[in-house]
């Protein structure tokens, strides 16, 4: 299995802070970030207008096991780093594509329990783009028949404005 930069990121986000991980590093420009480079530090609303998740979805992720530890400062506000909001990134992106909450969280404990579990979380991505592609098969063809009828209503419109 090839790791991708975005993969490598966002495992090493989900497993950062547990000690006697392995780290997949990769090469490769870093992800772009709402801030300048040097500033990693990002509160609930900062981490809500960026993504388009709301802090009330933010909370329930860390709750549920989503999210992976997200940093406090000492008065118990939550401080979110890049790397969070790569996998941030990434949950969003399954939820776009319909996986469920169930599996996005399987996924991430399977990434938190380090690389022995690899050939797993290759599996649940490999299921999950099948369903993707089944789904964008079935998508294509409801496309090609809403293309079919508005030809049709287009040519008699044609054929009527001729006469």
């Amino acid at each position: 299995m090839t790791v991708t930069q975005s993969e490598a990121v966002l495992d090493d986000a989900v497993s950062a802070g547990r000690p006697g991980r392995t780290r997949v590093r990769s090469c490769g420009p870093p992800p772009v970030h709402p801030r300048p480079a040097g500033q990693d530090r990002y509160t609930i609303s900062e981490v809500a207008e960026h993504t388009g998740l709301t802090a009330h979805t933010l909370r329930w992720y860390e709750r549920i096991g989503l999210m992976p530890h997200v940093d406090r400062t000492h008065t118990g506000q939550r401080r979110f780093t890049n790397r969070d909001l790569d996998w941030l990134g990434l949950v969003t992106k399954l939820r776009l594509t319909g996986m469920s909450v169930a599996d996005m969280v399987r996924y991430a404990e399977l990434v938190r329990a380090g690389e022995g579990t690899a050939a797993e979380r290759e599996a649940l991505l490999t299921a999950h783009r099948d369903d993707v592609r089944r789904r964008i098969a079935e998508l294509q063809s409801t496309l090609d028949v809403l293309d079919y009828k508005i030809d049709v209503y287009a040519d008699a419109r044609r054929a009527s404005e001729r006469f």
